[in-house]
């Protein structure tokens, strides 16, 4: 039996849903977006606020954004922004 504590040098996988997943955080971040834009805030700070803090008091209540955004985890909205931003490397439009 190999202990993994002190061995460093493996991979560890992670898996997902898939796109179940993928759809609910895509459009729980799009109407996030929107309602921090709408109220003023800038969308990006707050949301990298969010996802490292977990404090939801940095997601505006407008348009029900705070409650719809503690419904995805964060490991899973960070999967699909992620995601997101290498499929669009991969075809070059970053």
């Amino acid at each position: 039996m190999q202990d993994n504590n002190n061995n460093n040098e493996e991979t560890v996988l992670f898996r997902v849903n898939g796109e179940e997943v993928d759809n609910k955080a895509r459009k729980v971040l799009t109407t996030v977006y929107q309602a921090l834009k709408e109220k003023g805030y800038n969308p990006l700070n707050q949301l990298v606020g969010y996802l490292l803090s977990g404090d939801p008091a940095y997601i505006t209540s407008h348009h029900n954004a705070r409650s719809l955004i503690r419904q995805v985890e964060r490991d899973e909205l960070l999967e699909e922004l992620v995601g997101t931003y290498l499929k669009l490397a991969d075809k070059d439009e970053i």
